[in-house]
């Protein structure tokens, strides 16, 4: 980090305050917890590992020193909570993107739509015309030529009951249950490596 944009030192100490507190909120969840799964020890956890790494990157930015600790990182997935064997399985895909050229992405859509003036007209009608013509996936893989910048994306393979056709449409992502997922892949610029797979087996 440079000079100019380097931590105060107020920022530094509201920082190791910040991990104080959340040093003492994890020991009283633990103390307090009802059962071996109580979410709120999970929740405290969460909070200290990341009190405690805003602290170790501002002490570093300030003072180039670190703390001699390193918080687990952790598998990131819930206990699986579902049948051994599924009869039904939903695939749950979430993709992002930033529109970083919109001229690129109005003037794919006007293709798409063949000439069609109001397809390209607002970035609303050209999402709409480019996703009505293009299959997520070619739009993934192809993302940069739409005017598209690649996001975090994450994939979820969960458990589910044998449905009739159209039984869930009015509320598609309502059943989304973490504790479902038999499977999971995650990719984003915040992990090292550049997709994590967590699998409870």
């Amino acid at each position: 980090m440079s000079d100019d944009v380097q931590p105060t030192v107020a920022e530094v100490r509201a920082a190791v305050e910040a991990l104080k507190a959340a040093l003492d909120r994890h020991l009283d969840a633990i103390e307090n917890r009802a059962g071996d799964d109580d979410p709120s020890v999970y929740t405290a956890f969460e909070a200290l590992a990341s009190a405690a790494e805003s602290y170790d990157e501002l002490l570093y930015d300030r003072y180039d020193e670190v703390t001699p600790f390193e918080v687990p990182a952790g598998d990131g997935a819930p206990e699986y909570l579902g049948p051994e064997d599924p009869e039904a399985i939903s695939v749950l895909i979430r993709r992002d993107y930033t529109v970083v050229e919109p001229e690129r992405l109005l003037a794919q859509a006007r293709r798409a739509a063949e000439g069609d003036a109001e397809a390209g007209e607002s970035v609303n009608a050209a999402v709409a015309a480019v996703f009505g013509e293009y299959e997520p996936d070619e739009i993934a893989q192809r993302h940069k030529e739409f005017g598209l910048e690649e996001g975090d994306s994450t994939l979820w393979v969960c458990a589910a009951e044998p449905t009739e056709p159209g039984e869930w449409l009015d509320a598609p992502f309502d059943q989304a249950d973490p504790q479902l997922a038999l499977c999971r892949f995650d990719m984003s610029l915040v992990f090292e490596d550049e997709l994590g797979a967590l699998d409870p087996e």
